[in-house]
């Protein structure tokens, strides 16, 4: 190991999926100080000293990118005190961030690399009509989760539909309604507008102005910095969601959407991506009853760009590959399969420049696999984050470097 070049990494011989580009039969990935810095056939030299993974007979692809997750935050068999998804005290969640309650060490991480998933956004969950802020993460590597945080503005979680209006119907409280939800978001905007320009203004004249972490985070959604994420099922909840976005000019997109094959042509048309799934589930709520996983096919074929999620811990975040494998043998084009795992995700929720695809320039996050990984009985042999191998070999099949070792502690 002395001999090794630091921080070259070369992934040769395998099948090389960069998604974003055609395979390449015999293919090399390098990666040098964490970014893909070559990306090709056996041509591609291999610098001296890189450490090399030999991936002949082995499909090498980006790293999957889960993009509606309550990894750490809502600690897969810990109970109500692993639980920290839903601050359900206020229907006005925004100034909550998810990164304040992720616990890196809970199973689901580990759960994550077994399935080939390297980044996750993380989302409060969906009790209030806004629920706070999101994060993306890589899903391995850090001492603390600052040291796996992609992005902390991606964007704000929102609930329309039956969750918020259980939650405070339960109270006697507002909303307790779909109208009355959808009145909270309108307040909480027209609230955000007055803030935003009253900032101005006090700028303007150099005067104080007072901070609200509430009203500044719905002030970055509308100036664009952030997403948001609308939690909704039920196509009459989409269309709300549609017309609350165009009536206060917000970057919406629609998470689960699985009644949204009803009114694809009009997301199609108004350009709003849909965050697919959970699939893996039983109709437990009135607005999952016309729930499908060949709903899925039907969006993507209508031209809207999509994404699938499992919502973990409600599906376990490594079967995110295997509900793709599902979503073709329902009529999803396997190409669209591939890129809702990876691309879609980060562009979705402007994270592409660093992950989602082998592409010079991204971070070097891959996996590979012992075969197609829409094969159900192909498996994540070797998981590499940050061009540093987090899921390795063996003697008893894939082990996971644990944080001692990653670390050297």
């Amino acid at each position: 190991m002395t001999n090794l070049a630091p921080g070259v990494l070369a992934v040769t011989g395998g099948h090389v999926v960069p998604v974003n580009a055609p395979p390449i039969d015999n293919g090399t990935v390098v990666v040098t100080d964490g970014v893909i810095s070559a990306v090709g056939g056996a041509d591609v030299p291999v610098p001296d000293g890189a450490q090399v993974i030999d991936a002949t007979g082995r499909w090498v692809l980006p790293g999957f990118v889960e993009a509606h997750a309550h990894l750490g935050v809502h600690e897969d068999g810990e109970g109500w005190s692993g639980n920290d998804t839903n601050e359900m005290t206020t229907p006005n969640g925004a100034r909550f961030r998810a990164l304040d309650g992720i616990d890196i060490d809970e199973v689901g991480f580990r759960d994550a690399l077994a399935g080939g998933v390297t980044a996750a956004v993380i989302k409060p969950g969906s009790g209030n009509p806004i629920g706070g802020r999101t994060v993306a993460i890589k899903t391995w590597g850090g001492r603390t989760v600052d040291e796996q945080v992609i992005s902390a503005d991606v964007s704000v979680k929102s609930a329309l539909g039956e969750n918020p209006k259980r939650v405070y119907g339960e109270k006697k409280e507002t909303p307790s309604t779909r109208l009355g939800v959808a009145a909270v978001l309108r307040d909480a905007f027209v609230g955000a507008r007055n803030y935003a320009e009253a900032r101005a203004h006090a700028v303007s004249k150099g005067e104080p102005f007072a901070r609200d972490l509430t009203l500044e985070t719905l002030a970055d959604v509308l100036d664009g910095q952030l997403a948001w994420d609308q939690h909704c099922h039920r196509h009459d909840d989409i269309a709300t969601a549609i017309r609350l976005a165009e009536e206060f000019g917000y970057r919406l997109v629609v998470n689960h959407g699985t009644e949204g094959h009803k009114i694809a042509d009009v997301l199609a048309e108004k350009d709003v991506p849909v965050i697919f799934g959970p699939m893996f589930t039983s109709r437990v709520k009135v607005e999952l009853r016309d729930r499908a996983i060949g709903n899925l096919a039907q969006i993507a074929a209508a031209g809207v760009r999509v994404a699938i999620t499992t919502d973990h811990p409600v599906v376990p975040i490594n079967f995110l590959v295997h509900q793709a494998t599902l979503a073709v043998k329902e009529g999803l084009p396997r190409q669209t399969a591939l890129e809702a795992l990876t691309v879609n995700p980060a562009a979705i929720l402007g994270l592409d420049e660093r992950i989602g695809a082998l592409e010079v320039g991204r971070d070097g996050d891959l996996v590979v696999w012992s075969g197609d990984p829409l094969e159900i009985g192909s498996r994540a042999e070797q998981v590499v984050i940050g061009g540093r191998p987090v899921l390795a070999p063996g003697e008893d099949g894939s082990h996971i470097v644990e944080r001692s070792a990653r670390f050297g502690r």
